[in-house]
């Protein structure tokens, strides 16, 4: 079971958590003038690469609060947490892709 770190319970299992999915998705607007290709590419499509992903996480069943997290989709590595409303950290370059 992979392990994730709440910023503020700590380390706890991954069944704790509920993944809200890719993060840094700017909304488009203003929602009058949006067509409706582009308001279904905001809904349905989310990236899915092998590697380094930017995810939102909850701890459902703690804290409740939101976090983001840098995981690996292959190995499930966790490589930072941070802040929902913080910038994105850089890797070392040891050839994880994004």
């Amino acid at each position: 079971m992979m392990q994730l770190t709440c910023p503020c319970c700590g380390g706890r299992p991954e069944n704790e958590f509920q993944c809200g999915g890719q993060t840094a998705i700017a909304r488009p607007s203003p929602a009058s003038a949006v067509s409706d290709e582009t308001w279904g590419e905001y809904l349905f499509f989310r990236d899915n690469p092998r590697g380094v992903h930017a995810e939102r996480w909850r701890h459902t069943f703690g804290c409740g609060q939101w976090f983001n997290v840098l995981r690996d989709t292959v190995t499930h590595e966790v490589h930072a947490v941070y802040d929902i409303t913080a910038k994105r950290p850089d890797l070392p370059m040891n050839g994880d892709a994004e």
